[in-house]
C-alpha cells in the first residue's frame, strides 16, 4: 500500500521533473527520491507519530477566530499564525481540504482580516512590541502565497490574491537604502534576520505569479552578503558584529531565495552552519533558546536545497533532536518559554515534514 507521504511525494516529483526537464533544470530540483534527499530511514514512524500528535494539538489549541499565539504578546500575532497554517500545508492538508483543511482556511481568513489600512497592505495584529511587525508581514505574506493556488473558492483566492499585492507592495516599499529590511514597514535600518522574512516571502510572491522588482532583489542580495563574516556565518548588522547560528541559517535560505544557489558564499555558509550538526563531537552548541527553534526552521531549509552530504548528516541529526525535545511533555507540544507553543511547535512541524516536499518555497 502506497502511503499518503508516498503518494504525494511521488506525484510531486514526477510533475516538477517533466516540467523542468523541459527547460533542462531537471537535475537542479531537490528531490526526495533521489539519493540527494532519501526518505528512507529518516521520516521514521516515530516522525510520523510526533508529527500527528503536534498537527492534533495545534488544531486543537487554535483560537475560534483562527489565529494561533497562546501567550501574552504572541496571542493572534500574524507570524505565529502563518507558521500555523504552514504547518498543516507541510503535511500536504490544502485550504478547506483534508482532516485539517480547516484549520488551514481559519488561518487564511484571520490574516487576512488583520490587513491595517496604514500603512495600506501590511499584516500585522496591532498588539504586541513594534519588533514583531514585520516578522509578522513577512511569514503572513510567505503562507498567503503557499496558500493561493490551493485554495478551491474562487472568491476567497481573488482576495488573496488582491492582498498579496498591497503586501508586496508594502514590502518593496520598506527596503531601506542598504538592501535590507526592520522591524517597522519604512525604510529605515535592516538587519538580516527581518530580512530572510521578506525575502523569503517576495519569493512566495513571485512563484505564484506575482511581480517583485528584479532591484529589489538584487539590493537585497547586495546586503545578505555584506553580513556574512570572514569565518563563513553571519552578522546581524552589515560589516558589523558576529557571526552566529540562527543568522547565518537565515542568510544562507536569504541568498537562495533570491535565486543564488552556488558560489563561495554559499559553500561557506553551509560549512559555518555545519560546525553545529548536534551530536558532533566538536558541535558548536552555543545556540541561544530563543533563537534555537528559529535557527533550525532556516539551517532545515538551508540544507534541504544544499542536498547531497549536507542534508544526510543535518536531518537525522536534527530531526532526532526535536523528537526528544517534542518528548518533554508527550502531547505534540513543543515547549518555548521565550517565545510561544504554538510558535515552537509550528517551526518543529515544518522542520520535521521538510521531506514530504509539499511546500512550494522549498522548489529551486
Amino acid at each position: 500500500m502506497v502511503s499518503r507521504r508516498q503518494f504525494w511525494t511521488r506525484s510531486a516529483t514526477l510533475s516538477s521533473t517533466f516540467l523542468l526537464s523541459l527547460s533542462g533544470r531537471a537535475n537542479q530540483l531537490p528531490d526526495a527520491e533521489t539519493s540527494e534527499h532519501p526518505l528512507a530511514d529518516m521520516v521514521t514512524p516515530e516522525v510520523d507519530r510526533a508529527v500527528e500528535r503536534g498537527l492534533a494539538y495545534m488544531a486543537g489549541s487554535q483560537a475560534n477566530d483562527g489565529s494561533f499565539g497562546e501567550r501574552g504578546i504572541y496571542q493572534g500575532n500574524v507570524g505565529v499564525t502563518a507558521l500555523g497554517g504552514l504547518a498543516f500545508m507541510a503535511g500536504g492538508y490544502q485550504p478547506g481540504r483534508g482532516k485539517y483543511g480547516a484549520n488551514v482556511l481559519s488561518a487564511i481568513e484571520y490574516i487576512l482580516s488583520k490587513e491595517q489600512r496604514q500603512p495600506i497592505g501590511f499584516l500585522n495584529h496591532p498588539v504586541g512590541p513594534q519588533q514583531l511587525q514585520m516578522y509578522a508581514h513577512g511569514f503572513g505574506t510567505l503562507f498567503l502565497a503557499e496558500a493561493y493556488g490551493t485554495i478551491p473558492d474562487t472568491k476567497l483566492q481573488k482576495k488573496v490574491r488582491e492582498t498579496l499585492e498591497r503586501a508586496v507592495r508594502l514590502i518593496v516599499a520598506a527596503q531601506n537604502t542598504e538592501g535590507g529590511w526592520r522591524y517597522q514597514p519604512t525604510p529605515q535600518l535592516a538587519d538580516v534576520s527581518v530580512t530572510i522574512c521578506q525575502i523569503m516571502a517576495l519569493r512566495a510572491a513571485r512563484n505564484v505569479g506575482l511581480t517583485v522588482p528584479k532591484t529589489t532583489v538584487d539590493r537585497c542580495v547586495q546586503y545578505v552578503r555584506g553580513c556574512q563574516n570572514p569565518d563563513g556565518g553571519f552578522s546581524y548588522f552589515r560589516q558589523q558584529g558576529p557571526s552566529a547560528f540562527a543568522r547565518s541559517a537565515a542568510g544562507v535560505v536569504a541568498l537562495y531565495c533570491a535565486g543564488i544557489y552556488q558560489g563561495r558564499e554559499i559553500d561557506r555558509g553551509l560549512e559555518y552552519l555545519m560546525a553545529f550538526v548536534p551530536g558532533k563531537p566538536a558541535s558548536r552548541r552555543d545556540i541561544p533558546e530563543m533563537h534555537y527553534y528559529y535557527g533550525q526552521y532556516y539551517a532545515a531549509q538551508a540544507m534541504w536545497t544544499a542536498g547531497g552530504r549536507y542534508w544526510q548528516s543535518w536531518y537525522p541529526a536534527v530531526r532526532d533532536e526535536l523528537l526528544s525535545r517534542g518528548r518533554l511533555r508527550g502531547d505534540g507540544v513543543w515547549i518555548d518559554v521565550t517565545t510561544c507553543n504554538h510558535y515552537a511547535s509550528a517551526m518543529s512541524l515544518i522542520t520535521l515534514q521538510i521531506p514530504n516536499n509539499y511546500l512550494s518555497i522549498l522548489q529551486k
